[in-house]
C-alpha cells in the first residue's frame, strides 16, 4: 500500500529512540548536474548492497529507504546538493523513526517536512515489521537524534540554504536492520563476515561521495562514523581531514547533558561555525 500524508501535522514531542515514472528515472540519473551524479552514485551503492548475501541472525528485517522512500530522498538531494561542499556530516545508518521514514539522514519527520520543505511519496518496504511501520513524512514519532541534529542546524542557520551552502549530510550505510523483536540493530551487531562485506561497499561509496562533492572535512557524528570515515578515506588514498562530533542519541550519556551546547563548542573548534556564519572558516575549508 502506497501513500503520503498531505494533511498538516503538529510538531511532535521527541520520544526515546529506539510526471511519468520513466521521466523521473531519467531525471534522477541525469549526470549533467552534481545532484544527478550523487543520486546515481547512491543507486549504484544500493545495487551492490542488494547483491550481498543474506545478513543472517540476529537480522530479521532489512529496510532500504533509498528504495521505498526514494522520492523524498531525491527531493532532498536535488534541493540541497547542487554545488560542491566543504564539510560532510556523516551518520552511521538510518534510525527507525528517522531516515527509515523520510529517506533523509537524521530525518526526523517534522524537520524534514516543515523546515527542509522536502516532499515526496513514501511506499512500504517489501517486508514491514509490525512494530516498525513506515508512515513516511506523516510519522508522528520523533527520532531524538534527528530532532537534536536538525534542531541545532536550524538554530545556527534559520534558512536551511545557509547550512547547505557549504555542508551536506550523508549516512555511511543506507540500510536499517531490525531484530525479530523489532529492536533496532546497528552495523556493529551484524555477524562479522556479512558486516565486513557491508562495510566494504559502504566505505567505497563514502570515498566516492567525498570525492564527488569536493569535501575537505568529514565530521563523523558518533565514533562509529568517524572511524569508518578515517578507514574508508585512508584506503582510498584520500588526504581528507576527518573529525568527530558527539552523537546526539539519548543512548549517549553526554548527549543528555546539553548536547546542543556541546556540539556548538566542537563545531567552533573545527572552524565550522565560522563557515556557517560566513566568516571564512579557513581551517575547515582547507581540511587542515
Amino acid at each position: 500500500m502506497e501513500g503520503t500524508v498531505t494533511e498538516p501535522v503538529a510538531e511532535p514531542v521527541p520520544v526515546a529512540e529506539e510526471e511519468e515514472e520513466e521521466d523521473e528515472e531519467e531525471e534522477d540519473e541525469d549526470e549533467g548536474d552534481l545532484a544527478g551524479r550523487f543520486l546515481r552514485l547512491e543507486k549504484e551503492q544500493e545495487a551492490l548492497l542488494r547483491a550481498l548475501p543474506p545478513f543472517g541472525d540476529p537480522v530479521s528485517h532489512v529496510y532500504r529507504p533509498l528504495d521505498y522512500a526514494w522520492e523524498p530522498h531525491c527531493d532532498f538531494v536535488r534541493r540541497y546538493c547542487r554545488t560542491p561542499k566543504r564539510v560532510l556530516f556523516l551518520g552511521m545508518n538510518p534510525g527507525p523513526f528517522g531516515m527509515a521514514q523520510t529517506g533523509v539522514p537524521f530525518g526526523e519527520a517534522w524537520h524534514v517536512r516543515e523546515w527542509l520543505g522536502v516532499v515526496g511519496g513514501v511506499k512500504k518496504p517489501p517486508r514491514e515489521h509490525p512494530k516498525r511501520p513506515v508512515l513516511g513524512l506523516s510519522c508522528r514519532r520523533a527520532e531524538v537524534s534527528g530532532a537534536r541534529f536538525w534542531g541545532l542546524v536550524r538554530t545556527l542557520c534559520p534558512d536551511p540554504h545557509l547550512f547547505f551552502r557549504h555542508c551536506f549530510v550523508y549516512n555511511h550505510c543506507p540500510l536499517l536492520f531490525l531484530a525479530a523483536s523489532g529492536r533496532n540493530l546497528t552495523p556493529t551487531d551484524l555477524p562479522p563476515a556479512t558486516r565486513d562485506l557491508l562495510m566494504g561497499v559502504c566505505d567505497r561509496a563514502l570515498a566516492r561521495a567525498v570525492g564527488l562533492l569536493g569535501v575537505g572535512l568529514v565530521v563523523g557524528v558518533g565514533r562509529f562514523a568517524e572511524r569508518r570515515a578515517r578507514r574508508a578515506l585512508a584506503a582510498a588514498g584520500m588526504a581528507v581531514r576527518v573529525e568527530g562530533l558527539p552523537h546526539p542519541s539519548p543512548r549517549n550519556p553526554r548527549a543528555n547533558r546539553g548536547w546542543e551546547e556541546l556540539a556548538k563548542a566542537r563545531l567552533g573548534e573545527l572552524g565550522v561555525l565560522e563557515l556557517l556564519r560566513g566568516e571564512g572558516g579557513a581551517t575547515a575549508a582547507a581540511g587542515k
